[in-house]
């Protein structure tokens, strides 16, 4: 592949990526969540599995604890998570998502799967399969990081 091949193809990947994040965002929005930006949506895949600190998050995102710290604020002010006792550790809080936090994130995924469809009425629905296989082989599996 030509080196012009190659950063169109990097270009092709880095604008689709950037479009299903904004139409996840968007149909979130729509769907009645306010006041959540894509960089929320990267924290709560951190926190939805048991939640994380501040400190675990920051990590996440590839962020200082300073900034994953206002983000935490943000998400708790607006009813998405809240601190609670760590339960190994006494000096440390842990961030959960409340109920309003984990019907955001199905918002989210039925969001992700209207795009996908999307996807399905313009490649097909085998041509979405083997996009799927061929990337699932090359992407890094470690945690999802906004473009900052």
């Amino acid at each position: 592949m030509q080196n012009s091949e190659a950063m169109a193809l990097s270009a092709a990947l880095l604008a689709t990526a950037g479009e299903l994040t904004q139409r996840i965002n968007d149909g979130v929005v729509a769907r009645g969540f306010e006041g959540i930006r894509p960089a929320h949506g990267f924290a709560f895949a951190r926190l939805a599995p048991d939640g994380a600190t501040v400190t675990e998050l920051a990590v996440h995102l590839g962020v200082t604890k300073q900034a994953a710290s206002q983000l935490v604020d943000e998400i708790v002010r607006r009813g998405y998570a809240e601190r609670r006792p760590h339960p190994r550790d006494a000096r440390a809080r842990l961030i959960v998502l409340t109920e309003r936090g984990w019907a955001c994130t199905r918002a989210a995924e039925a969001a992700a799967a209207e795009v996908v469809r999307g996807w399905g009425d313009v490649l097909g629905e085998r041509e979405v399969r083997v996009l799927w296989d061929c990337l699932y082989r090359i992407a890094p599996h470690g945690p999802l990081r906004p473009s900052w």
